[in-house]
């Protein structure tokens, strides 16, 4: 087995794993547990009570974080006409529609989030089965199928996050990085927090939100207090 390098190790040896932190000492830890020489993500990861072998289950949206994400966002758009155009002056890196599929098809996936009218559902159907695996399909649930497409560009590249539940019960999503201040990252947290909370589904018994973890991409993981944390949505 590969052992643990001196600079993890020592990460690890600040987080007591059997203690959960309040957010704000949470959010201390992780950002004063980071030895990687790039700006790490901070991630969220969220285990739900929820079965989403069941339909009604299921636990799908999207959340624009107050903060961003402090990364450029790559946003294609398949549009035809008016809506190319607007797409474009919103800021979308590319634009268009059988001649994106057909460079999709070749395999390029040089973008982050992908944009659809309704009407080009239909062509953007042909690639479903290479963009879904990549969670890159456009949804109206979480507004990536819309006529609106100048304000859906303008969110993602402002830093929109869609989440959804792993078959697991968890919730994987990023908040931000660790250069951001702690503020910051507490404002963009609770912002996914609280759009995790109002999208949950009726059908869900007892405790939602069981257990939280804050971490960097690779440092080590830090729970949460969900009694403290919820308090403050």
């Amino acid at each position: 087995m590969p052992k643990n390098g001196k600079k993890l190790k020592e990460a690890l040896a600040k987080v007591d794993r059997a203690k959960s932190y309040p957010l704000q000492d949470g959010i201390d830890l992780v950002k004063s547990s980071t030895y990687a020489k790039f700006d790490e993500t901070v991630d969220v990861s969220v285990r739900l009570g929820v079965d989403p072998r069941h339909a009604d289950q299921m636990v799908r949206g999207a959340v624009v974080l107050p903060n961003g994400l402090g990364k450029d966002v790559r946003v294609l758009v398949f549009a035809k006409g008016e809506k190319e155009k607007e797409a474009r002056d919103a800021g979308a890196d590319f634009v268009g529609a059988e001649d994106l599929v057909a460079k999709i098809q070749e395999g390029w996936f040089e973008f982050d989030t992908a944009i659809a009218t309704p009407d080009m559902m239909g062509v953007v159907g042909k690639i479903g089965k290479l963009l879904g695996p990549r969670g890159l399909m456009p949804n109206p649930k979480v507004g990536t199928v819309t006529f609106d497409v100048g304000r859906a560009v303008k969110e993602s590249k402002s830093g929109k996050v869609e989440f959804r539940v792993e078959k697991a019960g968890i919730i994987h999503a990023p908040v931000g990085k660790v250069s951001f201040d702690g503020e910051k990252l507490k404002e963009n947290i609770l912002a996914l927090l609280d759009a995790l909370v109002k999208a949950k589904p009726s059908a869900a018994k007892g405790t939602y939100m069981k257990k939280i973890c804050i971490s960097s991409t690779m440092g080590p993981g830090v729970r949460l207090d969900v009694s403290e944390v919820s308090a403050q949505l």
